[in-house]
């Protein structure tokens, strides 16, 4: 986040001609006009580097799910329409099941069949052991007998399994909410036939918008100074006076070339609330990429001439121009780099119409 940097607030003390308050890193004072001088002193602050850029909002992988059907049939039942808000689970739709219904209780019926096959089998292989300790049958008999009961068993898994099977079936008839979201399309209508033959047919697309994240687009001049890690603030054109927090996820190892500048994506993960955000949102990025201590000044101070800049520093009871080097500006403040130390005394109002000039 950006460092902010303040300069408290300078009471005026005005009540006899001459008057003076000396205030924290500021002086005003009244001449006989009854005009006031402000007067500031730089202080050192710890402010960040950072870098600006802009980027877009878009949804993570995985944020964007299109539900189809996996069973062919008539629509019976569709929940959801355009911008609806849906949980995880919610059912969407509903396919004509009566075919599988039947099929189901066909398959239970043949089960039942089968599991009186394969007590039969059993009973006769039992009694036809019984026989041959007896030795009134002969050996085959158990031998068939034992195979009679391997192959009714196997018919009853199977005919368990194909049941499964249209269980599974019948489960799909019912289309539920994968993910919680909102529904961002809708491709069917109730009574529609869907043929899930050869391909899967979408009936809903569905975006979980919290899933958000900002990819930055950074020239190359400065993305060396860029890294994983790196904290963020960032605005959208849609709510211009709220800021957004994030972190620096991943810096793209390839660059991209957009009007023959060299850029490289940043991604940033989002810490705030996303709640006011949507896919595809314009942003601008502030990248704070380090701190350091440095000598500040509120920016209405600085004058500029040309490419010169300078303030007016009160010396030996005169006001003097002195150039200084300027660096970066945050939040009405601006880096000192060159021309001024602790403790000069600088103008900050009103501007004098002559000044004498630097020797």
């Amino acid at each position: 986040m950006k460092a902010s940097l303040t300069i408290a607030g300078l009471a005026v003390l005005a009540t006899a001609a001459g008057g003076v308050y000396w205030g924290r890193g500021g002086l005003e004072s009244a001449d006989d006009a009854g005009i006031v001088t402000t007067f500031v002193s730089p202080e050192r602050r710890t402010i960040a580097s950072t870098v600006l850029a802009t980027g877009i909002l878009r949804l993570k992988t995985g944020a964007e799910v299109r539900v189809g059907s996996q069973l062919s049939g008539i629509v019976e039942e569709l929940n959801v329409t355009v911008g609806s808000q849906i949980e995880r689970g919610d059912i969407i739709a509903r396919i004509d099941s009566r075919g599988l219904e039947a099929r189901l209780a066909q398959a239970e019926a043949q089960i039942e069949v089968l599991e009186r096959e394969v007590s039969r089998a059993e009973v006769e292989l039992a009694r036809a052991r019984q026989l041959d300790q007896d030795k009134l049958v002969a050996r085959t008999e158990v031998e068939d007998r034992t195979l009679d009961l391997i192959d009714a068993k196997a018919r009853l898994e199977k005919a368990r399994r194909d049941a499964a099977v249209v269980e599974t079936d019948l489960a799909y008839a019912v289309i539920r909410a994968p993910i919680s979201g909102t529904v961002a399309s809708v491709t069917t209508q109730e009574g529609e036939t869907v043929a899930a033959s050869f391909t899967t047919p979408t009936f809903v697309t569905i975006i979980d918008r919290q899933a958000l994240e900002l990819v930055a687009m950074v020239d190359e001049t400065d993305i060396g100074a860029v890294a994983p890690g790196n904290d963020t603030l960032f605005t959208v054109e849609a709510f211009p006076a709220d800021e957004f927090t994030g972190t620096v996820k991943q810096v793209a190892p390839k660059g991209t070339i957009i009007s023959g500048v060299v850029n490289y994506e940043v991604m940033i993960d989002i810490a705030s609330p996303v709640t006011v955000l949507r896919p595809d949102m314009t942003a601008n990025v502030s990248i704070r990429t380090a701190e350091r201590e440095t000598l500040v000044l509120p920016s209405r101070a600085i004058q500029r001439d040309g490419f010169e800049r300078f303030v007016y520093v009160q010396s030996d009871g005169e006001l003097r121009r002195r150039t200084v080097t300027v660096g970066t500006r945050d939040a009405g403040f601006t880096e000192i780099r060159q021309g001024l130390a602790d403790g000069d005394r600088v103008l900050l109002e009103p501007l004098p119409e002559k000044v004498e000039q630097p020797s």
